[in-house]
Order: structure tokens, then sequence, then C-alpha cells
């Protein structure tokens, strides 16, 4: 009798393994994708949809909505909330809130702009008591992120000091660095709060939300302001733009980056024999993303200046900025071993436990993450005001950009999420606060709207979860 093993092989892989070894026509697959959101699988589906409906609205009631300068200025209006959304989608993978994400960033901020007015002194600057408990809280950082082992928290938060000690004179860069590695600094405190000492993140961040805001005041002082607006560096980040040519190469290494990933990804499963989405969708996602972002670049290379005489066009460097975020980020959360264990500690924290994660190291490292991409956030924000004053990172920042991650289809249970949610989140609010403010709208209109977006995106997430809970498996 001739046995042929290959046959019932593949049988018992597709019988036990099918998700890894069976692919669908396009007909299937979609048919799939709809049968997934009727189970509660919406994904950044409704972000997406209301995003579509609040153009539409705010593009009928203002003709100035959709005008070139608008737009640009709509980018760079939402960039620094959004960049602070995307360290909380850490945080929040794991079920964990950061309410000091805000204060946090305005407290790098602070420093970074009163090191850039004051020519590096703080010393005199801060007083001698005031600078040496800052130098010793810093010290203190490194030594906490070498106990939970995160080197690079602890790295980034010595250059800190190094950088302050130093005394070097003012310099955008330099600045800017000062910024990133004291926000490395704040996470770690955090981050040893909650995962070493198991005090819940609510009370802990809460404490620490209110501590960087007395912090931000003590740097600055009532009523005072930092300029940064002199500095051509800093003005630029959110306020300047790329050329055309440099605008046009931003396209085509961002176009051609995505469709290289994509497609290589797609490929390389398929010679796998692995499950991937059927080749007539993969190319019609890679060429939805390429018009879109042909159709921007060209929009945005326009002049846009209300006077002939003066040119304002490329796209504005806040764009490779958030998108070089979301690449790093999105690569991280997606094909490193550190990415999949936060998703693993975020599903089920036990179960991630048993399986051999260090699942302190990792609650831990989100909120050095997310404090360190919030004073990206700080340096972005700033820069499109021009100044730092006591309220920095306070007021609406943090409520933002919790609001942009959780809208864009971040859960508030952890486990589920993407950095993409963020940016979909942020334009979101970005669109409600530009629109509303075109209309002329008072402050509590726009606090209103904003709350109810946010209600509103809390409770579909509840009732999603609560519908694929339900679902057949």
């Amino acid at each position: 009798m001739t046995e042929t093993p290959a046959k019932p092989v593949a049988s018992a892989a597709i019988t036990d393994f099918g998700i890894d070894t069976t692919s669908m026509s396009t007909r299937e697959a979609i048919a799939d994708y709809f049968s997934r959101l009727k189970a509660g699988q919406l994904g950044a589906l409704p972000a997406l949809l209301g995003l579509l409906v609040l153009v539409a609205i705010f593009a009928g009631l203002s003709e100035f909505f959709l005008s070139l300068s608008n737009i640009a200025n709509l980018l760079a209006q939402g960039a620094g909330q959004t960049i602070i959304a995307m360290g909380i989608v850490f945080v929040l993978l794991l079920g964990e809130i950061d309410l000091s994400a805000g204060t946090a960033s305005g407290v790098t901020a602070a420093v970074m702009a009163l090191h850039f007015v004051r020519n590096g002194n703080l010393l005199g600057s801060m007083g001698s008591g005031v600078f040496i408990t800052f130098i010793a809280v810093l010290a203190v950082a490194v030594l906490l992120a070498v106990l939970l082992r995160i080197w690079v928290g602890a790295a980034l938060s010595t250059v800190a000091i190094v950088i302050i000690l130093s005394g070097a004179v003012a310099n955008p860069w330099l600045e800017m660095l000062l910024a990133i590695t004291v926000g490395t600094a704040i996470g770690c405190i955090t981050g040893f709060l909650v995962s070493k000492i198991g005090m819940p993140s609510f009370v802990v961040t809460l404490a620490l939300f209110i501590i960087w805001q007395g912090v931000i005041l003590q740097f600055i002082g009532e009523g005072g302001t930092l300029n940064v607006s002199n500095s051509e560096v800093l003005d630029k980040v959110a306020n300047g733009n790329l050329s055309t040519l440099g605008s046009w190469v931003l396209f085509v290494v961002g176009a051609g980056g995505f469709a290289l990933a994509q497609l290589g990804q797609h490929f390389s499963r398929l010679k796998r024999g692995l499950v991937t989405q059927p080749t007539p969708l993969v190319l019609f996602k890679v060429g939805a993303v390429a018009l879109f972002a042909a159709v921007a670049t060209y929009l945005l290379t326009i002049n846009r200046a209300p006077n002939p005489n003066i040119v304002i066009s490329g796209v504005p460097y806040v764009v490779p900025i958030v998108l070089a975020l979301l690449v790093a980020g999105t690569y991280v959360l997606n094909r490193t071993q550190y990415g999949r264990h936060i998703y693993a500690v975020g599903g089920n924290q036990e179960a991630a436990r048993r399986a051999g994660i260090n699942v302190g190291k990792i609650r831990a490292s989100v909120f050095v993450i997310c404090s360190t991409v919030a004073a990206l956030g700080a340096i972005v924000y700033s820069s499109k005001v021009g100044s730092v004053d006591p309220q920095a990172g306070g007021l609406n920042t943090l409520l933002f950009a919790v609001g942009a991650a959780v809208i864009g289809g971040t859960s508030l249970f952890g486990g589920k999420g993407r950095m993409v949610d963020a940016v979909i989140g942020g334009a979101v609010l970005a669109v409600v606060t530009n629109g509303l403010g075109l209309l002329k709208q008072p402050a509590a209109v726009v606090n209103i709207i904003t709350g109810l977006v946010l209600a509103l995106a809390a409770t579909v997430d509840a009732l999603s979860r609560r519908r694929a809970a339900a679902s057949p498996r």
C-alpha cells in the first residue's frame, strides 16, 4: 500500500493552523472583513468615518476650511498633541494611563527654553537650591533606570546631566536633545513607581501631573514667558516647510517605502505559504496611499501665501516628523519581540508572566517611551506658539492627547491599538478645533464638542468589546 504523507500533513496543518496556512480570495477577504465588523472588530473605521463627516461639515460651513493655507496650518496645529498621543498609545496598550504626560512635556519645554534663553546658565536661572535638586532628581532617574535595567533610559538621563553641568552655550539642536533626555528621565521615575513600587498608574501620574505643574511654575515664574521664536531652527520645527524638491523626495521615500514594505511582506508570506491578504487588495491599498500622498504633496507645493510677492509652499516639517515616529513606532510594535511582549502583557498580564516575559520591565519601559515622545511633542507645540509659559503642557494638552489615541481606536482596556490610531484621532481633534475656530465658536463650545467626540469613541470601544466577547469564536 503506497502512502503519500504530504497530503495528510498539509490537511492536518490546515485543520490545526488554518489561520497561518490558508489564503482567501478577494471576495472572501471582503466578506471576512465585514463579518469582523459585525463581530465588533471595528478598528479605526469609526474614527475615519467621523473624520470624513467632520471635514464635510466644516467644508460646507466655512469656505476657508479647505484652503491650502488652512490645511497646512491644521497639520502644524495638531502635530504636538498627536505626537504626545503616539507615546500614550504604548501606555494604553497595557491598560495603564499616564495623566502626567502633558505636564511632563511642559517641564521638558521649560528646561529647553530656559537653557536657550539663559545661554546654558541654568544654575544662575534656577538658583543653587533648585539647580542642585534638579540635578539630584536626574541622578535618581539614572539610578532607577539601572535598577530597572532600562539601559537606554539610564544613558539618556545621564546625557541630560552632562549637558546641564557642562554649561554649554545655547544651541537649538542641543536644547532639543536636552528636552528629550529630560523627558526620558521623567519616564524612568514614573515607570519605577508603577512597576516596582506597585502604585496604580492613575494615582502616580495624577500626583506627578500636579508636581510637574509646580516645577514648570518654579522654572518660569508666575506670569513669565520664555521666548523661543528668535531661534530660526526652533521656530521652523512647526512653522517651516520643506522645499518643493524636498516635498517630492519625501513623497517618493514615504510612498515608495510603504509600497516596498507592504509588497515585500505580502510576497514573502505568499512564498512561505502563510496567510496573507489577496494580492489585488494589497495593490489597491498601496495605490490608494500613493495617490493620496501624491495629491497632498502637489497641493502643498502650491504657493499658499495671500500676497503674490511672497512664496509659502512645501510640506510642513511636522509631517516628516510625525511620519518618522509613526514608522518607528509601528515597526517596534509589529516587528520586534519587545512589541509582541507589550501586546502580550496588555492582553493578559499573568499569562505573559508565566510565558517568561519580564512584565515589570515592560510596564516601566512604556512610561519611559511615553515621556520621551511627549518631549518631542513639547518641542513641536513650543515651536508652534513661539514661547513657553507656566501653562505649557497643561490645560487640554493631556486630555486631547489621550483623547486622540482613544478616538483613533486604541482601547482603554489594553491589548488593542496601533500607532496610526493616534494620528487618526489627532486629525479628528485638530479638525474639530480648527473648524470651530474658523466658525468663531467660543472655547466652551470647543470643549463640549471635543468631550462628546471622546465620549462617543469610548462608547464605541466598550460596545465593540462587548460584541466581540459575545461573538462565536
